[in-house]
């Protein structure tokens, strides 16, 4: 959240409102709309597409590798990481042309804050724990106590 302040004066706001409105469903579109300029404070005066991936590296452990592949392909559409998938390329163009449309709408897109519970969803989806699987209980013929009582042996 302190980046997304530091970075009030940019289009954030006003991409992640254009995509609210065009991809209500989308909450990893809107939430890399917002958080696609704060590679140019993590960078600053460096070129856009360093700019970007210093973005990705910043949101992708909190936020997931779907908002990280599309700060990176945003406006790098042509090169980028290999093996993105076609519906990933397309929210990328999606994101792009909303964010240039932003910059010329000049639109009243609300404040950082109403974001935070859009922000705590996408990252909360982003978390997925590691689960350590328990072994597989062995049938009941390969039990090391041995058969049941009552059963004939190699039979349960």
């Amino acid at each position: 959240m302190d980046l997304l302040y530091a970075c009030r004066g940019g289009r954030g706001l006003g991409t992640a409102a254009l995509l609210r409105r065009s991809h209500p469903f989308d909450k990893e579109l809107q939430v890399a709309g917002l958080v696609h300029e704060i590679g140019t404070l993590l960078c600053p005066g460096d070129r856009a597409f360093r700019a970007d991936y210093a973005a990705a590296t910043a949101v992708r452990s909190l936020l997931g590798e779907r908002v990280a592949l599309l700060l990176v392909l945003a406006r790098n559409t042509g090169s980028g990481p290999t093996g993105a998938t076609q519906e990933i390329r397309e929210a990328a163009a999606t994101l792009s042309q909303a964010r240039d449309a932003a910059a010329a709408a000049g639109l009243d897109a609300g404040v950082l804050e109403d974001w935070q519970p859009v922000l705590e969803l996408v990252a909360a989806g982003a978390y997925r724990p590691v689960r350590h699987a328990r072994p597989a209980r062995p049938p009941n013929g390969d039990d090391p106590l041995g058969s049941p009582r009552g059963s004939i042996a190699g039979i349960p």
